[in-house]
């Protein structure tokens, strides 16, 4: 089932706070939905225009203004309409999730007056499913198609992001049962347990759900190691770490080429330097031209 079912709201929450207060969902919306929040004055002597929208950042602990944006995944648009402000947000994702508020830079209002109170905004979500192989690296998740030995213990493992704890099942294609639990272990494997499996994560208060299939092949017990799963994720790693090893031996080789061309170019340099000459320890040699004698020293 898509997460972005259309859920309505039944109202709108108004939380007032001296001169100013917020509107919003009385209660949770489903990611992907559509929500409106509003800023409104008690009365209208004060200018609309001078109050914004923020909200609080658990980040990085403040409170930062919203401002509207067309090019991000939730596309807000604020506005003034006649009395309010109103911040409209197109697709709500899990991440806006928070505490609201509004702000008026009225200077004839004084704290708490120029701020309301809070307005909590819930979003239930439930993100993509991931699968596993309990004992092995679940880093690289599961391939599509996962092959073992005849006789090995196979054991999934199922999870998703979400909201609240989510349910899980799994199930055969074209078997006749259904397993509630995030893990489905198989002891012994035969030929008879090939086939696709699927996992279902469902929400638990939220009409959402999502899958996850996964094709067990079950090879002869006299098969391979090397055509298993893990035989193929061993072949691998040992094909990374031989890359990082020739890489660094590569690299310290660049290194130590550089270092004694370095060392070879100061060696020569240092050669062709023309010695000091100092006149007391020098021989000097007098030749004639004419009445001029210069001093040449070698």
């Amino acid at each position: 089932m898509d997460s972005s079912i259309v859920f309505v709201c039944l109202g709108m929450a108004s939380i007032v706070n001296g001169d100013l207060s917020i509107r919003g969902p009385n209660q949770s919306v489903l990611e992907g939905d559509s929500v409106t929040l509003e800023c409104q004055y008690s009365d209208n002597e004060h200018n609309i225009s001078s109050v914004r929208f923020e909200s609080f950042s658990q980040i990085l602990q403040m409170w930062h203004p919203v401002r509207s944006s067309f090019w991000s995944f939730c596309h807000s648009i604020m506005e003034q309409m006649d009395d309010k402000m109103v911040l409209r947000i197109s697709h709500v994702t899990w991440y806006i999730e928070g505490r609201f508020r509004c702000v008026s830079d009225d200077h004839t209002l004084s704290a708490p007056n120029n701020v309301s109170k809070t307005l909590s905004l819930k979003i239930q979500y439930l993100a993509a499913i991931h699968l596993s192989r309990k004992g092995f690296s679940g880093f690289l998740g599961l391939p599509q198609e996962l092959r073992v030995r005849e006789g090995d213990d196979v054991a999934l493992e199922c999870s998703a992001s979400c909201s609240e704890e989510p349910s899980y099942y799994w199930y055969k294609e074209g078997g006749d049962w259904i397993l509630p639990s995030a893990v489905m272990t198989l002891r012994s494997v035969s030929a008879e347990d090939s086939g696709m499996y699927t996992c279902t994560a469902e929400h638990p208060t939220a009409p959402l759900n999502i899958m996850r299939n996964v094709t067990l092949v079950v090879l002869p017990e006299d098969a391979s190691w090397f055509e298993t799963q893990s035989g193929r994720v061993v072949l691998m790693t040992s094909f990374v770490a031989a890359c990082i090893v020739v890489m660094l031996a590569t690299a310290l080789s660049v290194c130590l080429y550089c270092r004694k061309k370095r060392v070879q170019t100061k060696l020569i340099n240092d050669k062709c330097q023309s010695k000091p000459i100092y006149k007391d320890s020098t021989e000097a040699l007098h030749y004639n031209y004419g009445d001029k004698q210069p001093l040449v020293a070698v």
